[in-house]
């Protein structure tokens, strides 16, 4: 079964192709993704209609170039699979319409795919993929979440963010330094150079004796600090970078070696662009090795948004049957969820 999986959640076009066979964990045979980076970085951020604008010029080429690389054709595909939700309306509108729209050509099944379980499934496209139950600290732009994992379909919240989620805090604190868009990575490359201990960051909700995160406070201590620096804080950019990122990396670190106790497991997995840090990756690796635990990442280029992970959930999905069969159905009315809890897919 060849199912073809579209992502167009936010400012990422993503289309892949993935073979289930069997109880065999699926394989992917190829994906394209485009990035906006280039258009939004005037705007300092994500320009919503900008964004749905470029997901229509780019979604087909992209499909066709899946398929020629994988040596393909529309036909042979069994399943389109596309990213019904969260995230921005429009964005998510152009991979439904154009995945419905596909479907109902070639009389083929379609199926919506929760953005969130997406990035929590692409560690198994990873040359090292997990094994369930799992530990899952899910990190991308907008949402900071621990989750328990017992199979496809089988999420329990253990905690998430109140406010800002660390993705926002990257981004926001990058804008007050001024370092533009997109501010996350431009924030860890500065982040580099300088002294993670120069200045005293707050760790929100640290000793909280929850799971919960809060970050908006450590954004605020930001400005503040930002604000005394004046005249300094070219200066002294990079070492608030890098006490910024200590910051975030180490209340990460350790809610997700708490949730590990609580629920007595020994696998983690890391998803999302945020579990793209190095720093994070690091302090993760040496902490988990200390207490015997797997930790697991997808791979670096499969941490942004993609249409492989889409492609991933949904033969998971399906190979499972949690609602697969079920979700994947030749109808072709559609909607999209803009805000939609990982926790209702339960």
């Amino acid at each position: 079964m060849l199912i073809l999986g579209i992502e167009s959640s936010c400012d990422e076009t993503g289309v892949a192709l993935v073979r289930l066979q069997g109880v065999a964990l699926p394989t992917l045979l190829s994906h394209a993704l485009y990035s906006q980076v280039a258009m939004h970085v005037a705007y300092g951020g994500v320009v919503p209609e900008l964004a749905s604008r470029d997901h229509i010029r780019r979604v087909i080429p992209l499909a066709r170039e899946v398929l020629t690389t994988a040596n393909q054709t529309l036909h042979d595909v069994d399943v389109v699979a596309y990213t019904r939700g969260p995230g921005l309306a429009g964005a998510l509108l152009v991979g439904a319409g154009v995945a419905c729209a596909l479907g109902a050509a070639l009389n083929k099944p379609v199926m919506g795919v929760h953005h969130l379980e997406g990035h929590l499934l692409s560690p198994f496209l990873s040359e090292d993929p997990p094994e369930f139950p799992f530990v899952a600290l899910l990190v991308s732009g907008g949402h900071t979440q621990l989750m328990r994992v017992d199979g496809v379909g089988h999420y329990e919240l253990l905690g998430e963010t109140i406010d800002d989620a660390a993705g926002e805090a990257f981004d926001k604190s990058a804008k007050l330094m001024g370092l533009g868009y997109p501010g996350g990575p431009a924030l860890s490359k500065l982040a580099e150079q300088g002294d993670p201990a120069a200045f005293k960051l707050p760790r929100p909700l640290l000793h909280s004796g929850t799971l919960d995160f809060s970050f908006a406070g450590l954004k605020t201590a930001v400005m503040i600090q930002a604000k005394k620096l004046g005249d300094d804080l070219e200066a002294r950019k990079a070492d608030l970078a890098a006490s910024t990122e200590a910051a975030i990396v180490e209340v990460l670190l350790k809610k997700s070696l708490s949730a590990l106790r609580e629920t007595g497991l020994k696998r983690l997995v890391v998803a999302g662009g945020v579990g793209a840090n190095q720093h994070l990756r690091e302090q993760l690796n040496v902490a988990c090795k200390r207490q015997g635990v797997r930790v697991h990442y997808p791979e670096l280029h499969l941490c942004t948004d993609n249409g492989a992970m889409i492609a991933m959930a949904a033969a998971m999905r399906l190979q499972s049957d949690e609602g697969g069969m079920t979700q994947a159905q030749p109808r072709y009315s559609f909607d999209v969820k803009p805000r939609w809890p990982l926790t209702e897919l339960v």
